[in-house]
Order: structure tokens, then sequence, then C-alpha cells
């Protein structure tokens, strides 16, 4: 998607749009990581106030993909960090967008991959383990599934059911 951005996106596909194909995220999201611009699959997490989960996923190889953390909107706490975006780059994300805080946020603009948060927050999450893996989650405004693809660029974030040719 290096080329096309999701302005043009959206130009090119209003058909996808009215039958729901394809969203735009309201824009809330801050961009951090030097990449601001990525895409791939979409891997759904649910969690409030606890970063466990997102530290198991980021763990794994991530094969391009895009972690999408519905942290419930908290402004309370941070449930990403550095450690798990280095190591989310060092294993292969595309990206990582948490509807909820970051912090290291230094740490995390030297990263080359992308990431989109609420805002920043010092404060760290609970360690608890809590949460749910690869369920349909709403955030700002649109729901999104499992397998869905994400397309991020400095205009928004798009949800597409199926990847599209860009």
């Amino acid at each position: 998607m290096a080329l096309v951005t999701t302005a043009e996106v959206c130009d090119a596909n209003p058909q996808l749009i009215v039958n729901g194909e394809l969203r735009a995220l309201q824009p809330v999201f801050q961009i951090y990581g030097r990449r601001p611009v990525f895409c791939g699959p979409i891997v759904t997490l649910k969690v409030f106030e606890d970063n466990v989960l997102i530290r198991e996923f980021l763990e794994e190889k991530g094969h391009g993909r895009v972690l999408v953390v519905d942290g419930g909107g908290s402004l309370r706490c941070a449930i990403l960090g550095g450690n798990p975006v280095v190591q989310a780059q060092n294993n292969g994300w595309a990206g990582i967008v948490v509807n909820g805080c970051v912090r290291d946020v230094d740490e995390i603009n030297g990263c080359d991959i992308g990431v989109r948060a609420l805002h920043s927050h010092p404060m760290k999450a609970n360690k608890k383990g809590i949460g749910e893996k690869h369920v349909p989650i709403t955030i700002a405004g649109t729901r999104i599934c499992d397998g869905e693809w994400l397309y991020a660029d400095t205009d928004g974030i798009l949800i597409s059911k199926t990847e599209l040719s860009v």
C-alpha cells in the first residue's frame, strides 16, 4: 500500500463503503512508531487495563499481521509499552492499534512498526492475564473481526472484510 493512500482507497471503492465491507475508524488515534503507513490481516484482542495477553501475542511471529486491541478506551494506564513494541517489530508484526494508552513513547517512536493509540500515560497496566482473544470488537465506532484487513496511513485507518488489491 506504499503508493496508494487510504483516501484514494475510499475514492476508488464507494460501493464497498455503502455495503459496509470497507469502514473507516473515527479519527481518535495518535500516530506512534517509525512506520506511519502499514497494513495487514487483523488479530483481535479485548482487555481492560491489563497487558499480559498483548505481550503474549507480540511474543509470537507476526507474519505481517496487525494486532488490534480493544482496551476499553481507558485513559487511566498504558496497556502497551516500549518492550513489547520492540518485540513486535523484531517478530514481524506490521502494526498495533490500541483503543487505550501507550507509554515509553520515545522508545516506540524509534521502532520500525506502526502504532496507533488514544494517548500516552506513564502508569503501567495490571498483569492478571484477563481478556478475550480472536473476538469481534468495536472501537472508534467500528466493529472489527479477526481476519479482516487493516490499512493505516496519516489520513486514517480503514477496515476491510477482505484484502484489497491496491
